[in-house]
């Protein structure tokens, strides 16, 4: 939970020109995404791909943007980590089973990349598609891929693991919960639509097969495109705009604290990223004892706008040196938002991109909720690493919160067309 905001959200595509139809008469869910936009077809036309076709009774309105805004799965960088917030998440991990090595986790990532391909294109999965989603467009479905410390190991790769991706330092505030961190192969999924969501989760898992086994898996929300009269920064569950300081893609430093740089180590690395995923329970019933004042000084910044405690509005600079009448600092020393800023980290930034999560409430009353925090670096050693360090020795808002669950993992850059994630590393 750092002072960083999550980009600006993108303006969704406009609808691809209309396609002609398939030799056997029907149109494709594909193309018919492309069009619904443009032209109001109808979606139920018959023969559409995957057994998705409606009733020939059925006359379905066009999709609206919601859901024909796509992301797209082949690139440069994987998907998911530069996108807007969506409106929905989960989050997964896998180790590899008994005797499975690289020529297994080889021909998983072919089979999730190509599902991944088909259900970001807004079209089945493959064979044994649930039909979960069938009413949907892509609605910015990401999935990301990436792998953890164990991997290597299990695959008889270890003199190609980054030397970035040294399991994170123990800090004093954590409480956690090892069934619940790490693994050797970790999935992102984020859609605007709980249905997709929850259809990409299911197909990655079935995908799996007996290759590997889910070691945890988490879920959380966002609030939902067009639910506030302008796009703002997000805020978490504790009511706090959270995350003003991100970086933002049109800084021309930008990728160089984000990405991996096209001739950095190792090689199959290249234009791709560090994700750490940390699961912060926050004491919600203990922080909304706290006055309003009282939760500012602990952040740094007023719940209102998320401006400084310094003054003006959310994006004016903080003034450090403030203070008021009786000379105290405006923004107190162990505020979050003070600490957290990179000009008193050497510099260190990340990308935060997290989701909120709520798991129920315990048996004595207590929500079970909080932020899962996802936060992507070209370096952790200089990204997460000295700022969770700062964070652990005096921030406000250490009290409450609560680090349960942790791991860090190598994500690589974008599959080419034709290419799988992580064919570089597993066939390099």
């Amino acid at each position: 939970m750092v002072d960083q905001s999550i980009p600006e959200a993108r303006t969704p595509g406009t609808p691809g020109e209309t396609d002609a139809a398939s030799a056997g008469g029907g149109i494709s869910r594909r193309r018919m995404l492309g069009t619904a936009g443009a032209t109001g077809l109808v979606l139920g036309t018959a023969g559409a791909a995957g057994g998705y076709a409606a009733a020939p009774s059925e006359a379905a309105a066009p999709l609206t943007s919601l859901g024909t805004d796509r992301a797209m799965f082949h690139g440069k960088h994987q998907p998911g980590i530069t996108d807007a917030l969506q409106a929905r998440g989960h989050v997964v991990a896998f180790d590899l089973a008994a005797g499975a090595g690289r020529i297994e986790a080889a021909a998983l990532l072919r089979r999730w990349s190509e599902t991944a391909r088909r259900l970001m294109a807004g079209e089945p999965s493959g064979h044994d598609d649930t039909g979960v989603a069938r009413d949907a467009g892509p609605s910015s479905l990401t999935i990301t891929f990436g792998f953890g410390h164990s991997f290597f190991a299990r695959t008889g790769l270890e003199k190609q693991r980054p030397a970035s991706l040294d399991p994170l330092p123990e800090f004093s505030s954590d409480h956690l919960d090892k069934s619940r961190s790490n693994g050797d192969l970790w999935v992102q999924i984020g859609a605007n639509d709980s249905l997709v969501a929850f259809h990409a989760l299911r197909a990655i898992q079935k995908d799996t097969g007996s290759a590997a086994r889910v070691r945890w898996q988490m879920n959380g929300f966002n609030r939902s495109p067009g639910a506030t009269a302008h796009p703002m920064t997000a805020r978490n569950l504790m009511g706090q705009i959270d995350g003003t300081r991100n970086p933002k893609p049109a800084e021309p430093d930008f990728d160089q604290r984000i990405f991996v740089p096209q001739k950095g180590e190792p090689a199959w690395m290249a234009n791709g990223s560090y994700a750490v995923v940390r699961r912060i329970r926050m004491l919600l019933d203990d922080w909304e004892k706290l006055s309003g004042k009282a939760q500012e000084d602990v952040i740094g910044r007023r719940k209102s706008d998320g401006a400084a405690l310094s003054g003006g509005t959310e994006t004016t600079a903080m003034d450090l040196e403030k203070t008021d009448a009786k000379g105290n600092l405006v923004v107190p020393i162990n505020a979050h938002a003070r600490i957290t800023r990179p000009d008193q980290n050497g510099g260190a930034a990340m990308l935060r991109r997290p989701f909120s999560f709520h798991d129920g409430i315990d048996t004595d009353g207590v929500p079970d909720a909080g932020l899962l925090f996802i936060c992507w670096q070209a370096d952790p050693l200089r990204g997460f690493v000295p700022v969770q360090r700062k964070l652990d020795r005096g921030d406000a808002l250490s009290q409450f919160i609560r680090h349960e669950s942790s791991g860090l993992f190598a994500v690589p850059g974008g599959a080419a067309e034709g290419e799988y994630v992580g064919q570089k590393l597993l066939e390099g």
